[in-house]
């Protein structure tokens, strides 16, 4: 797993390489000291997996993760001094966040906790799962309710926390499932990567009205409406374009 640390000391990243030292899985690929150095390496490198610090000099964690383009969407862990950010990191869908200095066998509980959901994301047989269209039907379980739909009736997916949320009809089950696994099984050209927790289908598209820093609002047929991010803005109005 490519992974990046990003914090403003220097003996604070030493001392989180040494940890992850035993975990072979981990591949530590670069390190970053501030915010700014941290969006052009993530966006440049794309890790799997990003130590990130909260509080440093000039953009914080959050401010880093708001910057990246909408296409990259590492897993994250969280590292800081201070505990009031807490509800903050698992808003954006944190895996983990850890207080320092970092604890041994905390650690070790953000891995496993990584682990764990990708283990929801990859088949046992190692093989890529075939990619849907929007005539495809699929199976979803949400507790004791059982659902056989058909794609092109989705009109979005929403990220929260390990799971996924599934608008149809008048239904929203959850689903165990990260967002990134769920996109690279969709088809790119009906189902559209609007920002970092939302999938919209672009054929349940209502209305489009111009939105903040340049980015766009689309009400969908359910009334939902979804920010479609300055950055994937571009890309959207290339796909509805003639």
């Amino acid at each position: 797993m490519r992974t990046i640390i990003v914090d403003d000391e220097r003996l604070a990243r030493n001392e989180l390489r040494r940890l992850l030292e035993s975990y072979t899985q981990i591949e530590i690929i670069d390190e970053a000291g501030n915010g700014e150095e941290a969006i052009a390496k993530i966006n440049q490198l794309r890790p799997d997996l990003v130590f990130l610090d909260i509080q440093m000099p000039g953009k914080s964690g959050f401010e880093v993760l708001e910057a990246l383009d909408d296409s990259i969407a590492p897993d994250v862990i969280f590292t800081t001094a201070y505990d009031e950010y807490a509800l903050k990191a698992f808003d954006v869908d944190a895996i983990d966040y850890l207080l320092k200095p970092i604890e041994p066998h905390r650690l070790e509980q953000a891995i496993r906790k990584l682990e764990e959901d990708h283990s929801h994301d990859v088949p046992a047989s190692g093989h890529q799962h075939k990619v849907f269209s929007e005539d495809d039907q699929v199976f979803v379980k949400d507790g004791n309710k059982y659902w056989f739909i058909r794609l092109s009736d989705v009109r979005l997916f929403e990220s929260i926390g390990n799971y996924v949320r599934i608008y149809f009809d008048n239904h929203k089950p959850l689903i165990l499932r990260s967002l990134n696994a769920l996109e690279e099984r969709l088809d790119p050209r009906i189902f559209f990567r609007a920002n970092r927790k939302h999938i919209i289908n672009l054929r349940m598209v209502e209305t489009i009205e111009p939105y903040f820093s340049g980015g766009i609002l689309v009400k969908l047929r359910g009334g939902e409406k979804v920010e479609v991010s300055r950055r994937q803005a571009v890309k959207f109005k290339d796909l509805l374009s003639l």
